[in-house]
């Protein structure tokens, strides 16, 4: 009798949200899962897209081209939820974090990349923000859809919503 293999629990997170705070803790969780050996997926949707892109101005119709010059992207340029200030609240957490040895989160993305986090972008809020694939960071997954999130959220232990 063929014993049968052990699989890791999983965790799977919507990433709603382009803040910054909201997204490096999404990148902790998610590197700390894998530290206790579970699979982890990401699904980012709509404004958690701003993570993922590349810092460019993205869009190919007035509306599209409007919304990439307002929102143009690169995961070192999201402002904190609160105390933004302008740019200076980045600024200002950007350099308290550097103080305290806190990884920035560039570094948060790769190394959840590296460590094989199943990191994947909502393909339904990539066609209505008119975001093409190729302005998304290397390394990541496919564009998938909601049913294909869906079904491997229902296999997971945890759930979270960011």
């Amino acid at each position: 009798m063929e014993e049968e293999e052990e699989k890791n629990e999983k965790l799977s997170m919507v990433i709603l949200s382009g803040d910054m705070d909201k997204i490096m803790g999404a990148f902790i969780i998610a590197t700390g899962a894998v530290a206790f050996d579970m699979d982890v997926t990401m699904f980012f949707t709509f404004w958690g897209l701003r993570a993922l892109q590349k810092k460019k101005h993205t869009g190919e119709s007035f509306f599209g081209k409007i919304l990439g010059l307002l929102n143009p992207g690169g995961i070192d340029s999201l402002a904190p939820s609160k105390y933004a200030f302008g740019g200076l609240g980045n600024w200002m957490f950007k350099k308290m974090m550097k103080k305290h040895n806190v990884t920035p989160l560039h570094e948060l993305l790769q190394n959840a990349i590296d460590l094989g986090v199943n990191i994947v972008p909502c393909q339904m809020s990539m066609d209505v923000m008119e975001i093409k694939k190729e302005d998304l960071v290397d390394g990541i997954g496919e564009p998938v859809g909601v049913g294909t999130f869906i079904a491997e959220a229902r296999e997971s232990q945890i759930t979270l919503f960011v």
